[in-house]
């Protein structure tokens, strides 16, 4: 008997115990709240032509499809990291950070411009953006390339390799390609303003719907 009853205190004791140990665990240990997840993102990484140089942000084809993307994707949102006068060297420089701090769904790199404008290698631009696409995919994010041509003044050979650069890239990285930003109003001088570079206000509509064709099958 004596046994039976020192068992049954020895018991309770546990008990005792135990339920303690769980109060003080769920005091020093709360559930955690979980974050909520960033809103579906396209971040653009660009140059002059991406940032609306000479115009106010609002009228450039970046500040446009986010327009469009707002009515037809409602939810998205779009991200503009360009820069005017970046190099692919300095979109390199900066997409892990950015990538990272925004966490994106799709990626638009349309970067190279100023490289071809300074007779900078091909294969180093070529590297960068392999860098660029790289890091993107590694957040897991859809990438469009956007390519740019150089008039035939810098050289048959060096234009020709510029334009491939972009083509063999999407391919080896198996990304969606939009060959040519300017392709719809290159031939038109009245498109572009004095230094016959940047597209003028009424130019961007054309740019943002050249671009949606590409875009929009990456935001599905």
């Amino acid at each position: 008997m004596r046994w039976l009853q020192w068992s049954k205190v020895r018991v309770q004791g546990f008990l005792l115990v135990f339920g303690l140990s769980l109060c003080a665990f769920g005091q020093a240990a709360p559930i955690a709240k979980v974050a909520p997840l960033p809103p579906p993102t396209v971040m653009v990484f660009g140059d002059s032509l991406s940032a609306a140089y000479g115009l106010d942000a609002a009228q450039g084809w970046v500040s446009l499809i986010g327009q469009r993307i707002a009515k037809e994707r409602p939810g998205w949102r779009v991200v503009n990291a360009s820069i005017s006068g970046e190099t692919s060297a300095g979109g390199a420089a900066r997409v892990v950070r950015e990538v990272a701090r925004v966490r994106p769904s799709v990626v638009v790199i349309a970067l190279g411009a100023n490289d071809g404008l300074r007779g900078l290698p091909v294969k180093e631009t070529r590297r960068n953006l392999a860098r660029m696409i790289g890091a993107s995919q590694g957040v897991g994010a859809k990438v469009l390339l956007v390519g740019m041509r150089m008039p035939p003044n810098y050289g048959a050979e060096y234009t020709r390799a510029f334009e491939q650069n972009y083509g063999e890239l999407a391919k080896l990285f198996d990304v969606a390609l939009l060959p040519f930003l300017l392709e719809p109003i290159a031939r038109d001088r009245a498109a572009f303003q004095g230094d016959n570079l940047h597209p003028v206000a009424t130019a961007q509509p054309l740019l943002r719907d050249h671009v949606w064709k590409a875009l929009a099958p990456l935001l599905k």
